[in-house]
């Protein structure tokens, strides 16, 4: 038996899709705007985008750009690097997340409100830069690739997310049953728990693999030896020399003819590269995400348990 909506009724319906489509198309425009722009500047003349010429579409195309970051040594060795840093610090990130979320989702651990409030006064609370630095100098950790791998080993933020995932989507009676069978805690969480928590592992491995990824901050107050600095300091130190030779005119600075001339140099070579660096140092993460996006559906324990 079919049910007839009233004319009113329908019009309505007609009027919110209609708002609800224009607003994805204006939000869409919005994210992707800034993609293209940047995919196309790197194909395009940089003095013509740094002229404001360009809108959206190349403008005079070239590959030069990408033709010399083909010979820039640094900015491949930066690639290799961060992918290293990526790789096995989101390893070692999910070697400390997992297992200690899923303990702080145990019902029978004693004082887990207490440690919870203890772990979530580091979201909010540090010891501060300066201390941190002379702390891990004074172990011996400056300029070298384990303190970029252990810095921020797990993220309160992860932690609660996984816990709240153990908590409701792991039902208490498979454990309950395990521990009957005699399984102890470890076997516990290396055969039931864990195989059984394949969303919230890719969705870890996606929060922390992307925050490493992007990662410049810690590298540049820690490292020295630009053999391990990551790519994204390389992109920072170019878009700091694009920018530098413009600022310093505004500012009034005096140069020489030869200084000027090697300044603006510096500025053309730096706006030929910088999209295009962005350009690969972006599409690895805008390969993977589409990939990984349907592991964020949750509900992958439900029914899983009768009765």
């Amino acid at each position: 038996m079919r049910i007839k909506m009233p004319g009113k009724t329908k019009i309505n319906n007609g009027i919110f899709n209609i708002v609800i489509y224009v607003l994805l198309l204006f939000l869409a425009v919005i994210m992707l705007y800034p993609l293209l722009f940047v995919l196309s500047a790197s194909f395009s003349d940089p003095k013509a985008v740094a002229g404001g010429e360009m809108l959206l579409l190349p403008v005079r195309p070239s590959l030069e750009g990408y033709r010399y970051l083909l010979q820039y040594k640094e900015i491949w060795a930066g690639y290799l690097n961060t992918v290293f840093y990526m790789f096995l610090g989101t390893l070692l990130n999910l070697a400390a997340t997992l297992p200690c979320a899923y303990a702080m989702s145990r019902k029978d651990l004693k004082g887990q409100k207490y440690l919870m409030v203890f772990f979530m006064i580091t979201m909010y609370f540090s010891g501060g830069m300066i201390p941190g630095y002379l702390n891990i100098k004074s172990l011996g950790l400056l300029d070298t690739r384990s303190i970029i791998l252990i810095n921020g080993l797990v993220s309160t933020f992860n932690l609660i997310v996984a816990r709240t995932y153990f908590l409701t989507a792991i039902p208490w009676e498979i454990q309950e049953a395990a521990v009957i069978d005699g399984c102890n805690d470890f076997q516990i969480f290396g055969k039931i728990v864990f195989p059984l928590s394949k969303a919230i592992t890719v969705v870890m491995t996606l929060y922390y693999g992307v925050g490493r990824w992007n990662s410049y901050f810690t590298e540049m107050i820690y490292l020295k030896d630009r053999g391990k600095f990551p790519l994204q300091l390389f992109l920072r130190e170019i878009l700091t020399k694009s920018t530098f030779a413009k600022t310093a005119m505004a500012d009034g600075m005096s140069f020489s003819a030869e200084q000027m001339m090697a300044l603006i140099k510096q500025a053309d070579t730096a706006n030929m590269i910088k999209y295009g660096v962005i350009v690969i140092s972006a599409l690895p993460m805008l390969i993977i995400y589409p990939f990984l996006q349907k592991y964020f559906e949750q509900g992958v324990m439900i029914g899983s348990v009768k009765g």
